[in-house]
């Protein structure tokens, strides 16, 4: 499966990422790519180098493998005295310190020759060198190339070789995004369903919540190179009791809706003050919850404000990030929520335990409860729903959470409750793959989690404002004929670049410290 090393291993992608944020960008233009430079080995590559027209007559094929495959069955040819075809085997080396790949077939057709008598070469290691110099484009397309062993030759590609490659699809891609064709025997699902980033209406999307979205959108995008149509869903927190305190408080101040995402966070701390020591708030912000999830008019158009007032604010982040995703709350499941959780009781997977409705499985003592004992729903019956709604209606093959891995447990209940209920069993006998992609949390450089100086949370904005100002900052002190425009357009592309590539280049399922020096740091 494409997402495996995504799903259970650190994220792999390190420079591809980097690159593809870089480039995806719409406001790039093909004048500015062919400034970029590629540092590698300590050798400077510019791009005009690196422009496929300028390396030469080499070996093509579909993939890195294919190349080398080509590359390595004309060298056969042409060392072979009557140009014999052979299947030469191409293999990924284990240590990439070694090289990229490996090609072994100098031993078996060494020993075929020797058995026709032929003694051109006096071993498979002296075939193994002929082999190696007579690769076409030898120079332009490997930055080594090695004999080990009997006859072992590892390769490794040249700086100059990829970053033909990566501005080639830059420039010549309408959308600039990689295509990757299939491996054989690969199984590729056809429609993916990604449940990313997912912040909370009436609060400031904080650092929190990049790791979620910047994990997402990587693996989205590593689907969509293998042509996988991916659905990316934005599981916002729009429902619940926080807003049953939210428009009472509100309502007692009898604010209208002409205030900011930031004024909502005021707001919504001190109705949680009052929540949690005035009875009579408490109980009137209860009542209102009620009357919200029953359609009361004023309580919903009041709901609709603020709704509006957040999803303009995650908007203008996304598009920074250029991210574009799908909402849907956990309002958009309210109503199919009963019809799911009867169908449980039904099959007796859902039982009546001291009042609430619970689901009790193998996996672990404590039950998941997916309706409480005062008849009111929580996160689990949300994300039943979701998951019944994205097997039955959006008929996923594949359906990915991307959240913190404190959430591990509560996913393998609900993943087993699905299973358990049959959503998951498709028509040809296959089974939907449900994947909980789990992260660890973002630290400061104090050990303790990421937080502004007055302990509190770091806004996103916040952060992504400041890798774009320490951004623009280098590049002033620096020599170039950029002007003021095309030097803020450069500082917001590679803030936002560094910010990714600070996340994914770290291990994905353990807490990693976040430095804006190291972040930023324009060496290497």
């Amino acid at each position: 499966m494409i997402v495996s090393s995504l799903c259970h291993s650190r994220v792999h992608c390190q420079h591809s990422s980097f690159v593809t944020s870089l480039f995806r960008r719409g406001g790039v233009r093909s004048r500015h790519a062919r400034q970029v430079k590629v540092r590698k080995c300590d050798t400077l590559v510019t791009s005009s180098a690196c422009n496929p027209s300028t390396l030469g007559s080499v070996p093509t094929g579909d993939g890195l493998r294919e190349i080398v495959k080509a590359a390595f069955s004309e060298a056969v040819t042409a060392v072979l005295s009557r140009g014999t075809l052979v299947d030469v085997n191409i293999s990924e080396c284990s240590n990439n310190v070694v090289g990229d790949y490996q090609c072994n077939s100098a031993m078996p057709i060494f020993a075929e020759l020797k058995q026709k008598g032929d003694t051109s070469f006096s071993s498979p290691r002296s075939l193994a060198e002929a082999i190696v110099e007579a690769i076409p484009g030898r120079e332009r397309l490997f930055a080594q190339t090695s004999v080990a062993g009997p006859g072992f030759v590892n390769v490794t590609f040249s700086a100059s070789f990829l970053a033909a490659g990566v501005l080639d699809t830059v420039v010549n891609s309408t959308d600039g995004k990689v295509r990757i064709p299939p491996q054989r025997n690969m199984s590729i699902p056809k429609r993916a369903v990604v449940d990313y980033s997912s912040p909370n209406i009436a609060k400031e999307m904080h650092v929190g919540h990049l790791r979620s979205t910047i994990i997402g959108e990587t693996i989205c995008r590593a689907l969509e190179s293998f042509g996988v149509e991916t659905v990316r869903l934005n599981h916002v927190g729009d429902w619940g009791t926080q807003f049953g305190m939210l428009l009472t408080h509100l309502h007692d101040m009898q604010m209208g809706s002409d205030f900011a995402i930031t004024d909502l966070q005021e707001f919504y701390k001190a109705a949680k003050l009052r929540f949690d020591k005035d009875g009579d708030f408490k109980a009137r912000a209860q009542s209102a919850v009620v009357r919200l999830q029953a359609g009361d008019v004023q309580m919903r158009k009041l709901w609709e404000e603020i709704c509006e007032i957040s999803r303009r604010d995650f908007e203008e982040i996304y598009r920074v990030l250029d991210i574009v995703i799908i909402e849907r709350g956990e309002s958009f499941y309210n109503e199919i929520i009963p019809l799911v959780l009867d169908e449980l009781v039904k099959k007796g997977i859902a039982v009546e335990d001291q009042g609430a409705l619970c689901i009790f499985g193998n996996l672990e003592s404590t039950p998941l409860i997916c309706r409480k004992s005062d008849g009111g729903f929580n996160y689990a019956s949300t994300d039943l729903a979701a998951l019944w709604q994205r097997t039955t209606q959006l008929e996923a093959d594949q359906i990915i959470y991307v959240t913190d891995v404190g959430q591990s447990k509560h996913f393998e209940a609900i993943f087993d409750a699905a299973n358990r209920a049959g959503w998951l069993d498709k028509k040809d006998n296959t089974k939907i793959r449900l994947d909980h992609v789990g992260f660890g949390l973002v630290m400061g450089e104090d050990g303790k989690r990421f937080r502004t100086r007055s302990g509190g949370t770091v806004p996103l904005r916040s952060l992504l404002t400041e890798a774009q100002s320490r951004c623009l900052e280098s590049l002033q002190t620096r020599s170039s004929d950029l002007d003021d425009k095309e030097l803020l357009e450069a500082s917001h592309i590679m803030g936002i670049a560094a910010v990714k590539y600070a996340d994914l280049q770290n291990n994905r399922s353990t807490n990693y410290v976040f430095s804006y020096d190291r972040m930023l740091d324009m060496k290497g």
